[in-house]
Order: C-alpha cells, then sequence, then structure tokens
C-alpha cells in the first residue's frame, strides 16, 4: 500500500512540474498527434509519422509495466525501462518522456548527457549518489562538479545536456529511481562509449593527445567500453 502511495506521489510531483515547465521540444500546435508507424500516414510531425486523430483511442496514451524490475545483471549492474516516443506514441508533440531505473548495489548509471531534454529525478529506495558537472561558459572557469547523496523521496535535478551520473551508495541494498525529461526523446550519451565506442572509431592519436596517455592506454581503454547507448 506504501509503494502505491509513493507512486503516486510521483507522478502528481512529475505532473506538476513538467506543467509549469518549458518543454526542450516545439510547443504543439495542437491537443496532440499520436506517433504512427505507417509511412502511408504522410504527415511527418517531430519525425514521427502522424495518426489520423479520428482514429486514436485510450490506448494511445496509456502503457504499463513501470512496476517491473529492469535486469540489472550486466557490467554496470544498472538497468533503465524508458517511455519516450519510440515506445509511447501518445508522447510525441508533448515535450515530456518517463523513466524507470533499477540499480544493483553498486550500480551505476555512468557519466552521460541527454542532448535534449533537462531530468528530474526521484529516488523510492535505496540511496543514491548523484552529481552533474558544469561547462565552461567563459574563460579561467573551470568545470564545476555539484554532488548530493538522495534517500527516497529526495528529488534532484540534472540540466539539459550537462554530464551526470548515479551510483547506488546503499550498503549491498537495490535502488530504484523514477525520473521525467523535458523531451519526447531525450537521447542517452554514455560519455566513455561516445569516445571510444564510436563507429567509425576516433582516431587513437585526437584520444591520446585528448587524454594525455599512451595510444595503447586508448586501445585498453576502448576494448572495455564498447557496449550500446540507448
Amino acid at each position: 500500500m506504501m509503494a502505491l502511495k509513493s507512486f503516486a506521489l510521483i507522478i502528481a510531483i512529475f505532473a506538476v512540474v513538467t506543467s509549469i515547465s518549458h518543454a526542450s521540444d516545439p510547443s504543439p500546435l495542437q491537443d496532440f498527434c499520436v506517433a504512427i508507424n505507417d509511412t502511408m500516414a504522410h504527415v511527418l510531425v517531430n519525425g514521427k509519422f502522424r495518426k489520423n486523430p479520428e482514429h486514436v483511442a485510450a490506448d494511445d496514451f496509456f502503457s504499463s509495466g513501470l512496476n517491473i524490475p529492469g535486469n540489472t545483471s550486466n557490467q554496470l549492474g544498472f538497468a533503465v525501462t524508458g517511455l519516450n516516443v519510440n515506445n509511447f506514441p501518445g508522447l510525441n508533440t508533448l515535450g515530456i518522456s518517463f523513466a524507470r531505473f533499477d540499480y544493483a548495489p553498486y550500480g551505476l548509471d555512468p557519466p552521460h548527457t541527454n542532448p535534449r531534454g533537462s531530468e528530474i529525478l526521484v529516488v523510492v529506495e535505496g540511496m543514491l549518489y548523484v552529481g552533474f558537472v558544469t561547462s565552461t561558459s567563459g574563460p579561467n572557469m573551470r568545470n564545476r562538479l555539484f554532488t548530493k547523496i538522495l534517500h527516497p523521496g529526495d528529488v534532484f535535478v540534472f540540466p539539459v545536456g550537462l554530464i551526470h551520473f548515479q551510483l547506488n551508495v546503499g550498503k549491498e541494498a537495490k535502488a530504484v529511481a523514477f525520473t521525467a525529461f523535458s523531451s519526447q526523446n531525450p537521447g542517452y550519451n554514455i560519455v566513455a562509449n561516445t569516445l571510444f565506442g564510436s563507429h567509425p572509431p576516433i582516431n587513437d592519436d585526437i584520444l591520446a593527445k585528448a587524454f594525455q596517455v599512451d595510444e595503447k592506454i586508448v586501445d585498453y581503454i576502448r576494448s572495455q567500453f564498447e557496449w550500446d547507448n540507448n
């Protein structure tokens, strides 16, 4: 019963925040514009074909499954169950998306960026160490790190485009968080994978000089961080 109340509180918080925030996606010019995987639909909006409004149903605005834990049996001990325009067509043009994050003990959502949306995260179980790093907006300015330890009920915001992370620091316990984005498709670029797992790969000379290391170290790092971005 408490879990149900907590989930209802999460939804209420996100509803208020997203209603008063300015989404990073363009403002819609209609009530809704449900996406459809049909090239015969002719009308393309926000990169998605538009479903005929006369054929739209309640199920286009409905999804389920966020009560099911994600599989954290991977290198990072982390899983994302995401709801964005690619799997939830009713989000098209609404400028929002949502996700469940599951962390194994010491699981990590690695340093990454969401290039198209800000993120607001609330912890519902466990304890997370979270943070983001600022950009350098002027001469002689350093990248600043902002961090916080979060417990159930705590909320933290990650500004759009900035490198950020979450680490489960609970003692041998799993953690769960829910997060909302100010974009229907915020993107997810893991820093390590972007630099060392791109296709085709970035030239070793460039990475070696950027990180001031030997090319053999670059090759080793590249072999360790070749997982897919979402």
